[in-house]
């Protein structure tokens, strides 16, 4: 395991350059009466610096200064809406390596899984970019001949943005990009862990262009006394959250008294199937990023792997041996691969998540315990033996385990994968197209990887159904999202 405690000059270099206060109408000030706390770093446990802290009241004004702002925002020309955004993209990419390591500093995951996240970031503003310009209508003739149908798109108005700490740029790029391209502004609250990034992202859009109160970043250690005042106000008319499920069902309940515009990506269970018939070398390449892409704590993580018993060993033997050669430790390097889970409660979950499975007769063939020393690591794991009954088939892992199940039927493994009540995603390996066709429609989940273990892509639709959620991120319907449709009807002609 690698290990480096000591912060170096660079690192404490960008933590003193990302802002650390509230963004309200274009203006950085500090929170109410003072108020901080601190951000930790995952993999020493020790503070990285405090930020502002915000209360219900800083939040009230940060939705004002979006209300005040949405009407002249709504008229901005589309293509200076997009081209602000363009620049937006080239800033990110230009300072790439220094937002690379804050992430990597305040979320714990290794500095290559950081650069790509900037970069998948980035993707997201040079996306919306281009389609700010293509928000269309309709015109048609009445089906009677004797009026017109004008048909418009226009901004919802004012969004309050909720990101979570696993993904803390891209999370915000995500939502961000299309309510700007949409001509909404927003507030957005990152995760407690992780607002380093977010800050550094605001002042990145301040110095693109965009005019005050357009975008205002609320930080706090207390998400829910922040955002109920905001959601229940009356100001905000849309809301976009990502997190977990037993969250999303409280924010629905909050938004249905407004009847906001929601859209939610809430929790994961994915299961990731390997037919007999799988090319093992690319279904092993495939669980891998799957699997550890984030150190398994993303809602698109491979939860469950049911491998057909003629390749399980197999399976099982190969994936043991790549998942018990990454290098753990300190994400700073370039060297290390696997960092730290975010926090001690993460790690609790992760470990008794383990421990039951192997009360209940499954076997570790790597991995097993958590990692020695400081932070919060947890070493990567793969299970074999798993049974049905096991939690890990019921809970999101949220860490770099991979329990292994068996099957030998087509039918009773797509059920088995079915038998949750999450459908964010799912993966299968298989080289017969008919079969591939005929689970990926018997799949219940938004998304599917065919023969690949990432589906993640800022030019395609993002989103689950079941309990992990509402609506579409990403793609051509990304921006729908922020949008309401008025329909005009024309007479006298």
């Amino acid at each position: 395991m690698t290990r480096s405690t000591e912060q170096n000059p660079r690192e404490s270099t960008v933590v003193e350059a990302a802002p650390k206060q509230l963004l309200i109408g274009g203006k950085w000030r500090p929170a109410s009466e003072d108020r901080t706390y601190e951000v930790e770093d995952p993999s020493t446990g020790r503070a990285l610096c405090s930020v502002a802290d915000a209360s219900p009241d800083d939040g009230l004004a940060a939705l004002a200064a979006a209300h005040e702002a949405q009407h002249e925002w709504a008229k901005h020309p589309p293509r200076e809406r997009g081209e602000i955004l363009r620049r937006a993209y080239e800033l990110i990419m230009q300072r790439h390596e220094d937002l690379s390591l804050l992430m990597t500093l305040e979320m714990g995951k290794p500095l290559t899984e950081s650069r790509a996240e900037v970069t998948y970031a980035a993707e997201f503003f040079r996306w919306f970019a281009e389609e700010a310009v293509r928000i269309g209508g309709d015109y048609a003739v009445a089906p009677n001949g004797k009026g017109r149908f004008l048909v418009m798109r226009q901004p919802v108005g004012p969004a309050l943005l909720i990101t979570p700490w696993n993904f803390p740029m891209a999370m915000g790029t995500r939502k961000i990009g299309p309510a700007i391209a949409a001509g909404c502004t927003s507030v957005i609250k990152p995760a407690h862990q992780t607002p380093l990034s977010m800050l550094a992202l605001a002042d990145i859009l301040i110095e693109a262009g965009l005019p005050d109160g357009v975008l205002n970043v609320v930080t706090s250690r207390s998400a829910g006394k922040l955002m109920e005042p905001m959601i229940r106000d009356g100001r905000a008319r849309k809301l976009s959250f990502t997190g977990s499920t037993q969250v999303g069902r409280k924010l629905i309940e909050q938004s249905a008294e407004q009847v906001l515009k929601v859209s939610l990506e809430l929790g994961g269970n994915a299961p990731f199937i390997v037919f007999d018939d799988a090319d093992l070398d690319a279904a092993v390449d495939g669980a891998m990023l799957a699997k550890m892409r984030n150190i398994g704590e993303a809602c698109t993580a491979a939860n469950r792997f049911y491998v057909h018993a003629d390749v399980a060993e197999e399976f099982g033997r190969r994936l043991a041996e790549r998942m018990g050669s990454l290098r753990i430790g300190r994400g700073v390097t370039d060297e290390v691969e696997v960092g730290p889970l975010i926090d001690s409660d993460q790690l609790g979950k992760v470990t008794e998540l383990v421990q039951d499975a192997l009360d209940r007769g499954a076997e570790v063939v790597v991995g097993g315990s958590p990692g020695e020393g400081d932070g919060y690591f947890y070493q990567p794991t793969v299970l074999t033996g798993v049974p049905v009954s096991a939690r890990l088939n019921r809970e999101e892992i949220f860490g770099p385990v991979a329990p292994i199940t068996t099957f030998t039927d087509e039918q009773a493994v797509v059920n088995q994968a079915n038998d949750t009540e999450y459908g964010l995603v799912s993966y299968l390996y298989t080289r017969d197209l008919q079969r591939a066709l005929r689970v990926s429609e018997a799949l219940e989940s938004g998304m599917i990887g065919l023969n690949q273990g990432i589906v993640s892509n800022p030019a395609a639709p993002f989103g689950g159904v079941k309990h992990s959620g509402l609506g579409r991120e990403g793609g051509k319907v990304g921006i729908d999202e922020f949008l309401e449709t008025k329909y005009v009807a024309v007479g006298g002609l």
